[in-house]
């Protein structure tokens, strides 16, 4: 089904306004085809009818369906590496000390897509305290969060194929955190899954429960909102987190003109921001 440009800018008005993802103008091919079985099943003749219908009261697991067919969901084990690096190397230690086993360890993995995310931060947890048995006597809470309910219930059941435990897992992990699962696939061990906890939130919502929080991993996600959406989001993550907690950000992203609210810490290699 081919859609006028004036369809195409009412999807992206309807999208930015309920997720605040800010379509490019020539993604007009990527809401064809991410939308061609929606518009199929649900018998719209047209893109148009079908954001009509979308704001129309009553048609929530239309919006459902129609946002988990639009975010994207690239991801995989330890991205990037520094930020894991950086958590393992200074960030835990410096708050193993500081808490002096009187406070949660608290981290929250902001659009956590299929569980990679949060399940690196768990390992490199286990690998901390391994090393440090002392640390955290009152355990670690991560709370994940994600707008899509598709890949939460994917990411709840910790069940990976091969595939896609090759993206960023070392075979040394692999053998230490996972154990043969259903169907060809690995199951991730309870010691790693049980401090993961996982909900559906849109960033552009409240962020209720969540804070206060020692660390925030908000990566490779503020791409997709605009300048005005990013201050939002970055000015409510910044309420989440305890003084001196600290913010992990995508490689391509920064706090923008947000220099009151953190201050940037060189890690050599990469960035960190630590709340004022």
């Amino acid at each position: 089904m081919r859609i006028t440009q004036q369809e195409f800018d009412q999807f992206c008005q309807f999208l930015e306004q309920a997720c605040g993802i800010l379509l490019a103008k020539h993604k007009q091919y990527l809401v064809e085809s991410r939308l061609s079985k929606i518009l199929i099943d649900g018998q719209f003749d047209s893109l148009g009818q079908l954001v009509l219908t979308l704001e129309r009261p009553g048609n929530s697991l239309l919006k459902e369906q129609v946002i988990n067919a639009m975010t994207t969901n690239e991801t995989l084990w330890f991205r990037d590496i520094h930020p894991y690096e950086i958590l393992k190397d200074k960030l835990l230690p410096e708050l193993a000390e500081k808490q002096a086993g009187t406070q949660r360890l608290k981290v929250w993995s902001a659009a956590c897509s299929t569980g990679q995310e949060p399940y690196s931060i768990s390992m490199i947890i286990d690998e901390f305290k391994d090393q440090n048995p002392a640390a955290f006597r009152l355990g670690e809470e991560i709370i994940a969060t994600d707008i899509s309910t598709r890949v939460l219930e994917q990411a709840r059941l910790a069940e990976y194929e091969m595939l896609a435990l090759g993206r960023g897992l070392s075979q040394d992990r692999l053998k230490k955190f996972f154990v043969p699962g259903k169907h060809d696939g690995w199951s991730l061990l309870p010691k790693i899954k049980k401090r993961v906890t996982f909900r559906e939130m849109n960033l552009l919502g409240a962020y209720t429960g969540i804070g206060p929080c020692d660390i925030v991993f908000c990566r490779n996600v503020l791409i997709y909102f605009s300048s005005e959406r990013k201050r939002e989001i970055l000015t409510k993550i910044h309420k989440t987190l305890k003084p001196g907690g600290y913010l992990l950000l995508g490689a391509s992203e920064s706090i923008g003109e947000l220099n009151n609210l953190f201050e940037m810490v060189h890690c050599r290699p990469g960035i960190i921001y630590k709340a004022k």
